[in-house]
């Protein structure tokens, strides 16, 4: 898998219908599901949780959980699926989540840790790579990360993409947690140069492309998080900038135009059309009337024929 640019699993923001939208940007960018239990996995409804268009390859999924049995039958129905890629989380903060006994509460425990990779890479033919911080609580940013590290690593994990800031599993919000304890880059930065033999993926507080082309000097990869989401048109410039390649920059219209034939086949099957929609509302930002097609696309819903609706707004489009 290229990690040179990603964008972050995030819980209500990447779902099916942000990842289409995103693709008619970057063809090229690393996308992930939002995290999925590995219990929902087996006992859920595997066709809606799983199922996603082929156009957004490359697709990886990241799994919840700290069963390494329950985790190695998961991996099944994901390889199955046809995802590149299985991440699992050990950098969620949230307080259901520390219940669960899973997510960041886990960078406590690199031995459990372990052994689900290790059960997860027996089951699959894909990578497995792993989401952490760089440490929670009062672990020691340095020997603590190293030592969790070297655990997974061995385990058979080659590929870590870390979140450059500790969570305080107490007293803080998931938001809180993604903006109170410092940012940490250099900290990064010295995992690779202590682990030359794995692939490391910086996360954090990265908000344009010119700042990951310049941690991509000393990491192996890039994550980008919120920035993606509420400001997606700077993605733009991924696929020439960090990827090399000469795939065609589209302006909005362009974008809009692009995404209408999947909201008309979302529509023919039933979708609200909101539900897609609210995706779009980042495009638009810090243009005039951007408010006012914002407030569209929240109603689109009451219009009498919303696609012939959006399809006007695509036609008619200038920036």
């Amino acid at each position: 898998m290229n990690h040179r640019f990603s964008v972050a699993p995030m819980m209500d923001r990447t779902d099916r219908h942000e990842r289409y939208f995103l693709r008619t940007i970057t063809s090229e960018t690393l996308l992930y599901t939002e995290m999925i239990h590995a219990n929902a996995v087996l006992h859920g409804d595997r066709s809606s949780l799983l199922n996603y268009h082929q156009r957004e390859h490359p697709l990886a999924i990241q799994l919840g959980g700290s069963d390494p049995e329950v985790l190695a039958e998961a991996v099944i129905s994901c390889e199955n699926f046809g995802f590149k890629e299985i991440n699992l989380n050990v950098g969620c903060p949230s307080d259901k989540v520390q219940k669960g006994r899973f997510g960041a509460i886990l960078m406590k425990e690199p031995e459990l840790v372990a052994q689900c990779i290790s059960k997860m890479i027996e089951n699959t033919n894909i990578p497995i790579t792993v989401k952490c911080r760089i440490g929670v609580d009062d672990m020691n940013e340095e020997t603590g990360l190293d030592n969790f590290i070297s655990h997974v690593k061995d385990a058979g994990c080659g590929t870590f993409i870390v979140h450059a800031r500790k969570a305080l599993l107490k007293g803080l919000s998931p938001k809180e947690n993604r903006e109170i304890p410092p940012i940490n880059y250099p900290r990064v930065y010295k995992l690779k140069e202590k682990f030359k033999d794995i692939k490391v993926v910086i996360n954090g507080e990265i908000a344009s492309i010119k700042e990951s082309l310049d941690h991509l000097d000393k990491v192996d990869g890039v994550m980008m998080g919120r920035e993606a989401y509420d400001n997606p048109y700077l993605l733009k410039d991924v696929d020439h900038l960090i990827f090399n390649k000469q795939n065609k920059i589209k302006n909005r219209q362009e974008i809009l135009m692009d995404y209408l034939p999947y909201l008309e086949f979302q529509y023919m099957h039933g979708l609200k059309l909101a539900h897609a929609t609210k995706h779009l509302m980042g495009l638009f930002k810090g243009l005039n009337g951007a408010k006012e097609i914002r407030r569209f696309l929240t109603q689109i819903d009451t219009f009498e024929n919303p696609i012939e609706h959006f399809k006007k707004l695509a036609v008619e489009f200038v920036e």
